[in-house]
């Protein structure tokens, strides 16, 4: 079992950045591929993000390409989410998410993942 907690959300202007943090519990995060997903009132839950359990592959939606990048410290068992750019369709609730059976290929879908934190709130203001 691992928990996850998430962190780093908050209320920025239109432009401005943030970034989020994902806090692991247990031993055997670094076998992990972790994932960040977004939850707009009213909508699906959507993929922002993906990591694979080394680092080496990372893997982005269209939405949030070229504006965020996604990292993580095996050594904290930690993920992290840095947005800039930002805009107000990016406004969610944002979840950070441990897929811990990879195989060799970043998730992009929530059933995917075994584990998931509380969520933070991201509001950007226009």
């Amino acid at each position: 079992q691992v928990q996850l907690v998430e962190s780093g959300g908050g209320l920025v202007q239109a432009g401005g950045s943030l970034r989020l943090s994902c806090a692991a519990s247990g031993r055997t995060f670094s076998r992990y591929d972790m994932g960040w997903f977004r939850q707009a009132p009213g909508k699906e839950r959507e993929f922002v993000a993906a990591i694979s359990w080394s680092g080496a592959t990372t893997y982005y939606a269209d939405s949030v390409k070229g504006r965020s990048t996604i990292s993580r410290d095996n050594a904290k068992n930690t993920v992290y989410l840095q947005l800039n750019s930002l805009k107000p369709e990016d406004t969610a609730v944002y979840y950070c998410a441990a897929d811990r059976r990879p195989i060799g290929v970043v998730a992009t879908t929530p059933a995917e993942y075994d584990y998931w934190g509380q969520g933070t709130q991201v509001t950007v203001s226009s």
